[in-house]
């Protein structure tokens, strides 16, 4: 972001004293000690933690250090920030909404599940896939992580597909008993989440 803002803004390390308007952009752990000490003339980005008279403002999105497209990815903002680092999220193409201080772990662990827990699943696929001497070629598990995520931003719910929603419950059973064991809960118990959700989703068309 730093990078995307030029030099409207400088990156500083935790040890610095800046003036001005500072973006903590720290562990949770750390939040509470760096407020006080900018206290009235800073934000935070925690996505979890509210701290009372602190703003925060959590992108939806992951970060790889290098600047992006961000146009369209929700801003999640809690209290009133200063209005110049709101306006520089915004020109960046975020998009905010407010976020009550009492919904920020709910909605920052819905978010953990979007992103590092579909990461986790993708990783272990692969895992147990080369533990049982299949190596896949090009894509791999990728190819069809994108293919998932494209039918599902084209057709929502009616975009989930595989043998829970269509009811195949042999090739279920059989998926279920080729996986490790401390896999086959967690792919019985997900399966069955998503053909509840396909259901509710054509019941309400």
């Amino acid at each position: 972001m730093a990078d995307a803002l030029g030099g409207i803004v400088q990156l500083e390390s935790h040890e610095a004293e800046p003036e001005g308007l500072v973006l903590l952009a720290i562990p949770d752990r750390a939040i509470k000690k760096y407020a006080k000490k900018f206290a009235g003339r800073c934000a935070h980005l925690s996505g979890s933690l509210h701290i009372d008279d602190i703003p925060s403002l959590h992108p939806l999105t992951s970060f790889d250090g290098v600047a992006n497209d961000w146009h369209g990815i929700s801003l999640a903002v809690t209290g009133e920030p200063p209005k110049p680092i709101l306006t520089a999220f915004i020109s960046l193409g975020f998009v905010p909404f407010e976020l009550l201080p009492n919904l920020k772990p709910l909605y920052h662990a819905c978010a953990v599940m979007a992103s590092g827990h579909v990461a986790t699943l993708w990783m272990a696929a692969e895992e147990i896939l080369a533990s049982n001497g299949i190596i896949l070629q090009g894509k791999g598990i990728m190819g069809l992580a994108e293919s998932t995520l494209n039918a599902f931003k084209q057709n929502g719910k009616n975009g989930i597909t595989g043998p829970f929603v269509r009811g195949d419950q042999e090739t279920i059973q059989r998926d279920i008993a080729a996986l490790p064991e401390k896999w086959r809960s967690l792919f019985e118990g997900l399966g069955g989440m998503a053909t509840t959700n396909k259901k509710g989703s054509d019941e309400g068309a």
